[in-house]
């Protein structure tokens, strides 16, 4: 099997992991958001980053202690960023619904985090045709997003999940939220994108090559995990909800928690892999067919599971046509690195 086409299956996997990581939260009725995502934070962002640097990196510590700190402070603050996107997600999906915040995040992220890293690390092919490959896949995957959000919203309008005026202040300031989202989000592939005194530090240690991003997993993520826990402990204040973790009939949740960490971060460590075999171009190429794979992933578990079941045919047309667009934008994609 070719490089390129390892690369693709890791992200597939990759995909697979990231879209469904969310499902056990279905099975958690008496835990509110907040007590999963502290329980999801703490084992996803930092635990498990934490194991899995220590056992593939060796000398990770003194490692570090070699690399400047303003590489290592810039890789903590792009988590951070990150991080807090995670937070504008949550704001965001109670004033416009998920399918529309799921899209817009992740259609900027996938745009954002495709485009800067592609302008400052290869000037030298934005005319070429591998160059023209990823401009047109950034296109047609901006546009199947956008397609995916009216979707989305035409679906939770029929549900009467969102108010029939879409210019009410709540939703303006959802669709603003949504949008700074996205743009933190793409700050994950950034931090990887701009990281690499930290996978050369790796590669120094003895660290195999499909491992040296787990060197930069735990700053950024770290850095992801602030913003996330922060919030939850206010939302635990603030709703008097921390009294949930005691409960004798939640003992179980512990372990669905540490469920969703292991999917994904496990998909986190395949992305890092495909970025390997994908060469040089892996944060330009496998970040957008990330995003538009785990959209595409996340709408055929949607169909599955039940939640299109009563829309009526203009919002599903709209989501085919949006699946449709992002599924030829992983296939520009490909040509971009074939």
């Amino acid at each position: 099997m070719s490089s390129l086409a390892t690369g693709g299956l890791l992200i597939l996997l990759a995909a697979v992991m990231n879209a469904s990581f969310t499902l056990p939260m279905k099975r958690m009725p008496h835990w509110q958001w907040e007590n999963i995502w502290l329980v999801w934070s703490g084992t996803a962002l930092i635990a498990l980053p934490f194991l899995a640097a220590i056992y593939t990196v060796p000398h990770l510590f003194a490692g570090y202690k070699t690399v400047d700190p303003a590489t290592l402070l810039r890789v903590v603050l792009f988590g951070a960023a990150w991080g807090v996107a995670q937070v504008l997600f949550g704001l965001s999906v109670s004033a416009i619904g998920i399918a529309l915040t799921f899209s817009l995040v992740l259609g900027i992220s996938a745009a954002v985090g495709t485009v800067v890293p592609f302008v400052r690390l290869h000037p030298d092919l934005l005319l070429t045709r591998i160059g023209l490959y990823v401009w047109c896949g950034v296109a047609v995957v901006s546009l199947g997003m956008v397609l995916c959000a009216i979707a989305g919203r035409l679906r939770e309008k029929e549900a009467g999940q969102l108010v029939a005026g879409s210019t009410t202040p709540s939703f303006a300031r959802g669709l603003l939220l949504a949008c700074i989202s996205g743009l933190c989000a793409s700050f994950m592939n950034l931090g990887i994108s701009f990281a690499s005194p930290l996978i050369a530090m790796a590669a120094a240690h003895g660290s195999q090559p499909y491992w040296q991003l787990n060197a930069v997993w735990l700053p950024l993520l770290i850095g992801g995990a602030v913003p996330n826990i922060l919030y939850c402990i206010f939302l635990l204040q603030r709703r008097s909800t921390a009294r949930k973790f005691a409960e004798t009939s939640t003992s179980s949740y512990w372990l669905l928690c540490v469920l969703m960490a292991i999917l994904w971060f496990g998909s986190s460590l395949l992305f890092g892999m495909a970025n390997f075999y994908l060469g040089s171009l892996g944060p330009v190429l496998g970040w957008p067919i990330f995003m538009s794979l785990i959209v595409i992933l996340a709408s055929l578990l949607g169909w599955v599971t039940g939640e299109w079941r009563t829309t009526s045919a203009r919002p599903f047309r709209f989501q085919i046509a949006g699946i449709t667009l992002l599924t030829l934008a992983v296939f520009l994609f490909a040509r971009a690195g074939s």
